[in-house]
């Protein structure tokens, strides 16, 4: 079967992540965008490179939502960026109205797909599309916990200067400020991070992943991170895909697990051809599990803004 995947929101992040499916030659693409001009040319660009990446993926821009239609994948990148000085938080009530849109003629025209969100804040925002699509909730997820893993493992190598290749980590909690780095199950070449760099390091280390989208945007100063996102959706859609049973963190519904119902959160997960086909639970410590409980609360708190 060849995968259709509609990506809403023709931006950088969406645009990266159509060039990377077209590139490996992952099915079709649909860029969706107001601005349907824009749409159409960077996907008619990407389209103009297939040929020479040798790919049969065929790339398309429209502004029309029943273009969507029998998509297999759809992923909901559009909203308003992040300014400096701007928190995830900021943008929730005009980013809303933007993901519920789009959620709506999901169910419309795609009701078979699985949804990824990467539209801020995350994890609020992957709870709306859920609400309103109606779909069961291994069908709706947000790409966070990834991004945050990643980078958490290039700082990682950065400081011991080794590959991040060698680097495993996991990442819980919210995508933002509450989101929870997790030492005692960081390990880098198999030996534990916490035999290899002081407290006081990971901790710095720990704080600069929390804070790492805001870095990049201070020092973008008009835009944010794109090329890191694209990447982490990509490795999802990849995994569904390919069915890859890749367990990884990321943004999911929450049914009792780790003491929690009705919320969704970043938690380690087996992703493949149905989507979130089964959240892991670990044994946290006492600190470890007040500290996802604050970041589960933070989530709670703003979508009950949204009067779900």
């Amino acid at each position: 079967m060849k995968y259709k995947t509609t990506i809403i929101g023709a931006g950088n992040v969406g645009a990266s992540i159509a060039q990377l499916i077209a590139f490996h030659g992952m099915g079709d693409v649909i860029l969706l965008d107001i601005e349907g001009n824009m749409a159409k040319g960077k996907a008619l660009d990407i389209a103009e490179a297939c040929p020479i990446w040798n790919s049969a993926s065929q790339v398309s821009g429209t502004s029309d939502f029943s273009d969507i239609k029998n998509s297999n994948i759809v992923i909901i990148t559009a909203g308003i960026a992040r300014k400096p000085g701007m928190s995830r938080d900021d943008l929730l009530n005009v980013n809303a109205d933007i993901v519920r849109n789009a959620a709506v003629n999901i169910a419309k025209y795609c009701p078979d797909s699985i949804v990824i969100v990467v539209t801020n804040p995350m994890d609020v925002m992957t709870q709306l599309v859920f609400s309103v699509t109606g779909f069961t909730s291994n069908k709706v997820l947000g790409m966070g916990g990834i991004l945050d893993s990643s980078r958490f493992k290039t700082f990682i190598a950065m400081e011991l200067k080794v590959s991040p290749s060698i680097v495993n980590t996991m990442v819980l909690g919210g995508h933002g400020d509450q989101m929870l780095p997790l030492p005692r199950f960081t390990t880098v070449g198999g030996i534990p991070l916490t035999e290899l760099m002081s407290a006081d390091k990971i901790n710095e280390l720990i704080k600069r992943t929390a804070s790492g989208g805001a870095e990049i945007v201070k020092l973008l100063e008009k835009g944010s991170a794109f090329y890191a996102p694209a990447a982490s959706v990509f490795q999802m859609i990849k995994a569904i895909i390919f069915d890859e049973k890749l367990l990884i963190p990321a943004a999911c519904y929450l049914n009792g697990e780790y003491g929690f119902k009705g919320v969704y959160s970043g938690v380690p997960v087996i992703i493949g051809a149905s989507g979130a086909e089964r959240i892991i639970e670990i044994d946290l410590n006492e600190n470890e599990k007040k500290d996802f409980a604050n970041s589960v609360t933070s989530v709670r708190e703003s979508v009950s803004k949204l009067n779900l």
